[in-house]
């Protein structure tokens, strides 16, 4: 009895998750869908949920046969640290208005259908597959794209102040990047290891995050003199999708109230091609500004403050990753972008 009961379940999940997928392609098509069969594989990211690409053949009511791709990203429950709601998130965004805020150069995938399992604290969402260059394949001029159409969409939101902003009620607040940054510093294992003898990261590059550390509160309280504007918190390469001309940005679980140019942080130093660093962040910030300053006035901003919120966010980080691997690649790959920061210092953004 009880193995049928099971099986029983299971197919009436399969019945559900047919039932939803017919659902949102006939979103996705704006046609009357009666069936579709399907084949579905994962899809590289998603470190915290089950991101799968579905695809197969769909069929209208008049017999037409419709060949699709659609996303299915199956989030459960969660715990970030200093973030708890961030599980839900995306759930929580793609059931506001916030879409209406993008332009057509800067969106995120459509949304054809969203659904929260409260019992299971489990959502699914059903979104557009968009085909184009993301992670290290995206070129410098790509970069650049994504950090003035990032100024702009912030700047908009920023001068123009929407009421749906005060409706998004589930974001990261302003204080994440400072309290992540304290907690990665409390940890003795990194903090204690730069300032040893035994620490074989080069003592220039253990010197610039002493100095952070002995700075920050002073680089905090500038930081935090910068406008707060609607971050995504996760821009980093592998998020970014660069398709006919346009920027698209997935997985929006992080995003929340941060400072202006946090975002680039990411956008540079977050495993992005370190042959390029320095130069992205000579491009990228003067473009991120240009694209803000188009709704909004920057010209009382004297120090942007990007190379220190790098520091803050990836130093301590890099830091523990190079501590936690066994691979000499990875801790090179490490110690090479603590490198390249340090050369941001002296080749600073026009």
């Amino acid at each position: 009895m009880l193995i049928a009961n099971i099986e029983a379940r299971r197919l009436n999940k399969v019945k559900t998750k047919i039932e939803t997928l017919i659902h949102a392609l006939s979103q996705l098509f704006k046609l009357n869908i009666i069936s579709a069969d399907y084949q579905a594989i994962p899809l590289q990211g998603g470190t915290v949920g089950n991101v799968q690409l579905v695809m197969g053949t769909a069929e209208t009511v008049d017999g037409k046969k419709l060949p699709y791709r659609i996303v299915l990203k199956i989030q459960k429950k969660w715990e970030r640290y200093g973030d708890l709601g961030s599980w839900r998130r995306e759930y929580d965004l793609y059931s506001s208005d916030l879409g209406s805020t993008f332009s057509d150069g800067f969106r995120w995938p459509t949304c054809y259908h969203a659904e929260m399992n409260a019992e299971e604290n489990e959502f699914q969402l059903w979104l557009e597959y968009i085909n184009g260059i993301t992670g290290l394949d995206l070129t410098g001029d790509m970069y650049v794209q994504a950090a003035m159409e990032l100024g702009s969409f912030q700047g908009k939101l920023y001068a123009e102040q929407p009421a749906l902003l005060q409706s998004l009620t589930n974001l990261s607040q302003a204080n994440f990047m400072k309290n992540a940054y304290k907690h990665y510093r409390s940890w003795p294992v990194v903090y204690d290891y730069i300032r040893s003898e035994d620490c074989e990261i080069p003592q220039h590059v253990r010197q610039m995050l002493i100095d952070i550390d002995e700075h920050a509160d002073e680089i905090l309280a500038r930081i935090e003199q910068l406008p707060l504007v609607l971050c995504h918190r996760d821009f980093w390469v592998t998020n970014l999708i660069y398709t006919d001309g346009k920027i698209a940005l997935i997985d929006w679980d992080t995003s929340g109230w941060g400072y202006l140019g946090e975002d680039l942080a990411s956008l540079i130093a977050d495993e992005a091609d370190i042959d390029y660093m320095v130069e992205n962040y000579q491009r990228c910030v003067p473009a991120y500004y240009q694209g803000f300053s188009e709704y909004a006035d920057v010209s009382p901003i004297a120090d942007h403050c990007v190379y220190e919120m790098i520091l803050l966010v990836f130093g301590y980080r890099l830091v523990d990753g190079y501590l936690h691997t066994e691979d000499d690649d990875k801790k090179m790959k490490h110690v090479l972008t603590l490198q390249k920061i340090y050369e941001m210092k002296s080749n600073p953004t026009s």
